[in-house]
């Protein structure tokens, strides 16, 4: 799982370096990919289909990139071209040597408004302080807690129907984690777990994302901003381990 986490995290630096105004979603997605197979590995979401719904489009590309007042699932395309002022999370998972790695981090494309600003800046500090949670004796509700606390502090929404998850061998592995919740509840932390934390938070009163244009996307309820941030981790004695970190956070 370092394996795979170390290119998650070595692709989202290169598409970091690279974005820019006027590039369209598919340019990123095919850099991504190319990416991925040169280093021997396989897209992790590419043809995924969620076992909750077996009736779903499998997802046609290597990255989920959403913009704006889109939450999670954005698809990739050719139409789809990014803007100076939009925000941009990227979602990125990548298989090898039996084992997923799944990361995202919210792009800001020159300037933009400064509560936007914030909210990207408060979703990102919020998932650290998830992770800071995710020792062993403490419980999984600790670091939803943390997350949300922090985030409704500055007034922001909590998505509550998107949540992050186990990972392993399995893309999606229980337990679900969620971005909300009462501390010291559910399941005890053990040393060992393996997790994708990812708070997805919102600019407007948006509790929930809802699905709009296609079976993928989700999309803000009341069509303001959503910034989205996410580490695999590994529940350690003292202090989590990171497995989808790099120096250019």
């Amino acid at each position: 799982m370092r394996v795979s986490g170390a290119l998650v995290a070595k692709a989202l630096d290169l598409l970091e370096q690279e974005i820019k105004p006027g590039m369209t979603t598919k340019e990123l997605d095919t850099m991504a990919e190319e990416f991925i197979r040169d280093n021997h590995a396989v897209p992790s979401f590419l043809n995924y289909v969620p076992k909750s719904d077996p009736g779903v489009t499998p997802y046609p590309a290597t990255l989920c990139i959403s913009i704006n007042q889109e939450v999670v699932h954005g698809v990739p395309s050719i139409k789809r071209v990014v803007k100076e002022g939009d925000i941009v999370s990227v979602d990125c998972g990548v298989y090898k040597g039996g084992y997923h790695g799944d990361a995202a981090r919210t792009f800001v494309l020159g300037v933009i408004d400064e509560k936007v600003q914030q909210l990207v800046d408060v979703t990102k500090e919020s998932l650290e302080r998830g992770i800071a949670m995710a020792v062993e004796g403490n419980r999984l509700h600790d670091i939803s807690s943390a997350i949300e606390d922090y985030a409704r502090s500055f007034r922001f929404s909590v998505i509550e129907n998107m949540v992050g998850h186990g990972i392993g061998s399995e893309l999606h592995e229980d337990p679900a984690v969620p971005n909300y919740g009462r501390k010291h509840t559910g399941v005890k932390l053990v040393e060992g777990m393996t997790l994708a934390i990812e708070p997805m938070i919102a600019l407007g009163r948006s509790r929930r994302a809802v699905s709009r244009r296609n079976e993928w996307v989700a999309v803000t309820e009341d069509g303001k901003p959503s910034a989205h941030f996410e580490h695999t981790i590994v529940v350690r004695q003292g202090k989590a381990e990171v497995l989808t970190r790099t120096f250019l956070e």
